[in-house]
């Protein structure tokens, strides 16, 4: 009996042996992937973020090296002498021109001083140009360092323009806080704003006139959390044939963005009359189209909040968003996100870590561009109060103000390099192109999702790898699709201290590529030089 068992336990060992090399082998082979730049979807137009509420503070009192670190972390382009980038490359930054909260103090309602905004418009309609000196401190910084698109937005008309003299409703009901009679002036005043600029040397590229029309923004009791007003696509359109013509009489080339929906959804669906917005604005039969003026973009820019609540719904959501702008010929732009919702719990309750948030948010962004076909992604918001290791879900920067706003530390957080994996080296111009391998865009492919992009001047082709999974997984590459291409190098965000971004592998496409367990990779693959 003995000597019979022994044998026995040593085959049934062995098999399992093999059984676990197959399995490690299987998983060696299980993601090849391969890049078809034959097949391309959308161009990208800009990778960009705003700094409200809290870039006033920061850009006009913080002391110049703080403040001089935060721009480089946010708009270099630059490497390091290891080769690491100095920061994530923004290519497109956001610029709030205000309503005049902050001069109302505390009769504005808003509770938070650092979330009243000054006005460039006095109430005798005279213009104070040195208003928004932190913001501008900001915008001036991004033009030096290079970012190619400058946006421009309104959350509300200026205090002297609205129905009840504040940056916000005060009456629950769903029309536009804008005097009737005032939709001229205001169209003139953001004209004004964006002819003052670029005499000055800054030209905005976009002009954003109304923001999230679809929510009230009902202050109740008198209060509010910040600026805002509602829109019909009635009002909208109204307001945008007037900036069109103030636009040409101001001889500008700034171009229209329309129209911030609040969330995705309302781009194609919704009886209010702020709903439904592409076909509202940009469907030739409407009685709201705008379509057809000279400084109306020919895109839609939309929010990406409270549409993140599971893989399947975003995936689904994001299909409608692809299939509304592509029957209307227009482009998709996410303009606006941040984990407001608590999608990016994904059912648990805990404290989510740094790196948590950064798998959502790459998440988010790969649906966002894969599935939506978005050809310009933006966060909000780039630098709030917060904590730097946990729930960093609002943020790149976590500030650590003082209680005037006018000094403090900082703390870049893993969400910063997610959206660098992307905005660094996915640069305006380039196309996306299709990977062939595991197509990863639904809830039973997330535990790898790949995106590709070429750069059709050089042929540089960049791929964003995120690995959602608890496992290490190795990759692999069709080198018979990469014809031509020689070396890789790759850059890396794990959850370990110090691992933002870097710079950790070069090899030939022959190479296994490692992704460590919950990280985020781009790769950038290089052409051979003759």
């Amino acid at each position: 009996m003995k000597n019979r068992t022994l044998p026995s336990i040593h085959w049934c060992l062995t098999y399992f042996a093999i059984f676990l090399l197959a399995q490690s082998l299987y998983s060696q082979t299980k993601y090849t992937l391969g890049i078809d730049s034959g097949t391309t979807f959308q161009t990208m137009d800009n990778f960009g973020a705003a700094a409200c509420w809290f870039g006033e503070g920061v850009g006009k009192y913080w002391p110049s090296e703080k403040k001089e670190q935060i721009a480089k972390l946010l708009f270099s382009q630059q490497m390091d002498s290891l080769g690491n980038p100095e920061g994530i490359g923004l290519s497109a930054w956001r610029f709030n021109i205000g309503a005049g909260t902050f001069e109302q103090g505390d009769e504005s309602g808003i509770k938070d001083f650092r979330k009243r905004v000054e006005s460039f418009i006095n109430p005798d309609g005279s213009y104070d140009w040195s208003k928004q000196e932190g913001y501008l401190w900001l915008v001036k910084n991004a033009k030096a360092y290079g970012v190619e698109k400058l946006i421009a937005f309104s959350n509300s008309p200026p205090v002297y323009f609205t129905k009840n003299g504040r940056g916000f409703k005060t009456e629950k009901d769903y029309t536009t806080n804008l005097k009737e009679d005032k939709f001229d002036d205001f169209a003139e005043f953001l004209a004004n704003v964006i002819s003052h600029f670029k005499n000055e040397g800054l030209t905005f590229d976009y002009i954003s006139p109304v923001n999230e029309p679809q929510w009230d923004w009902y202050g109740k009791f008198g209060e509010a959390k910040q600026e805002g007003s509602p829109w019909s696509n009635k009002d909208i359109a109204k307001l945008t044939k007037l900036l069109d013509k103030s636009l040409k009489e101001n001889d500008l080339k700034t171009e229209i963005l329309l129209s911030e929906s609040a969330m995705l959804t309302f781009l194609y669906e919704g009886e209010r009359n702020s709903h439904s917005q592409v076909e509202a604005l940009f469907n030739p039969s409407s009685p709201n189209y705008v379509g057809n003026l000279e400084h109306v973009a020919p895109l839609i820019a939309g929010h990406s909040y409270f549409t993140d609540t599971s893989n399947e719904r975003m995936v689904d959501i994001r299909r409608k968003v692809k299939q509304v702008t592509e029957e209307n010929n227009i482009a998709f732009w996410q303009s606006e996100y941040s984990m407001l919702g608590d999608g990016f719990r994904e059912g648990t309750e805990k404290k989510l870590t740094a790196m948590d948030c950064a798998l959502f948010l790459a998440k988010v962004i790969h649906f966002d561009l894969t599935v939506a076909n978005a050809s310009a992604w933006q966060f909000w918001n780039s630098m709030e109060p917060g904590n730097p290791d946990f729930d960093t879900r609002y943020y790149f920067l976590a500030l650590e103000p003082n209680e005037d706003h006018t000094d403090g530390n900082f703390y870049p957080v893993k969400t910063l390099w997610a959206m660098g994996h992307y905005s660094y080296f996915v640069r305006p111009g380039m196309t996306r192109i299709k990977v062939q391998g595991p197509i990863l865009s639904g809830e039973l492919n997330s535990e790898l999702m790949t995106s590709a992009f070429m750069d059709e001047k050089d042929g540089k082709i960049v791929m964003v790898l995120i690995n959602y999974s608890s496992e290490d997984i190795p990759v692999n590459f069709e080198t018979e699709q990469l014809k031509g291409y020689k070396l890789f190098q790759q850059y890396l965000t794990t959850e370990e201290t110090g691992m933002d971004l870097k710079k950790t592998k070069e090899g030939d496409l022959e190479e296994t590529v490692e992704l460590p367990k919950r990280s985020i990779s781009t790769l950038v693959f290089q052409k051979n030089k003759l």
